[in-house]
């Protein structure tokens, strides 16, 4: 399943995606394509029970777009058919994935990168990582979800104030904003994003499933919809195998095995 722009790596039940476009792992239309053939591939995987993102080498996660592109988006009415169509349909798959995601940032997160990462669920910066949203300083803007998630991350106020400027943030920043979960080490962000993603793999597949469908549908429909959702979903999960088995161990006083 590995394409020269995206390595896919699977052991004990976790996917590494790795974006793999030196130097800087920039977002080509071939790479945009790759990461959509991997996603749709790990999802049909039921052995597969939780994704890392990460970029390959040190420097950088993903720096963004590839500018070498632009020039085909610069006419009136080629910004979709020619890239950024397909592209936010595979941000989305991403944002959409029916399994737990992880993104590991091993570098700096500009543009596009930072686009991707916001796509997972849980983000896992290293301390020496820059994040950024610089297209303004290219006369455009995040035009791949970026205006959207980010902003549902850490509100509008700090959205406009990393979008409108254009300049980066550090790590210790973006974690007290809210924009990362988590700062570790330089070297470290890979390593911790696969402990997280083990302690994933213990817990039950399908209520994670559910829990995620229903936070994320809470940005999307009005407050007694999603009440409506969720209570659709908690009967799944009541009724489920996993349910069972969580009660069964609970009153055995063991821990419970989702893995069955």
């Amino acid at each position: 399943m590995n394409n020269e722009q995206v390595l896919c790596e699977v052991h004990d039940g976790v996917a590494t995606l790795l974006l793999n476009n030196p130097p800087l792992n920039v977002v080509t239309l071939g790479l945009t394509r790759a990461l959509g053939a991997a996603l749709d591939s790990l999802a049909a995987n039921d052995a597969v029970r939780a994704v890392i993102v990460t970029g390959t080498g040190e420097r950088a996660f993903c720096a963004g777009s590839d500018i070498n592109e632009f020039h085909e988006l610069m006419a009136p009415g080629q910004v979709v058919p020619k890239k950024l169509g397909r592209q936010n349909e595979v941000f989305s798959q991403l944002d959409d994935f029916p399994k737990p995601t992880i993104a590991a940032l091993n570098g700096l997160a500009y543009g596009g990168g930072l686009e991707i990462a916001v796509c997972c669920d849980l983000l896992i910066a290293e301390e020496q990582v820059n994040l950024c949203l610089p297209e303004i300083k290219l006369g455009v803007f995040p035009s791949s979800g970026g205006t959207v998630r980010v902003t549902r991350r850490i509100g509008e106020g700090r959205a406009k104030d990393m979008m409108y400027f254009g300049e980066p943030i550090d790590a210790a920043t973006a974690l007290a904003w809210g924009l990362v979960n988590r700062v570790v080490p330089r070297g470290e962000a890979l390593r911790v994003a696969r402990q997280m993603a083990a302690t994933l793999c213990e817990r039950p597949p399908l209520a994670l499933s559910l829990c995620k469908s229903v936070i994320d549908r809470s940005f999307d429909l009005p407050l007694h919809e999603v009440i409506q959702h969720s209570l659709q979903a908690s009967d799944k999960a009541f009724s489920s195998a996993e349910c069972a088995e969580g009660v069964r161990a609970f009153r055995a006083r063991e821990a419970p095995n989702f893995r069955r």
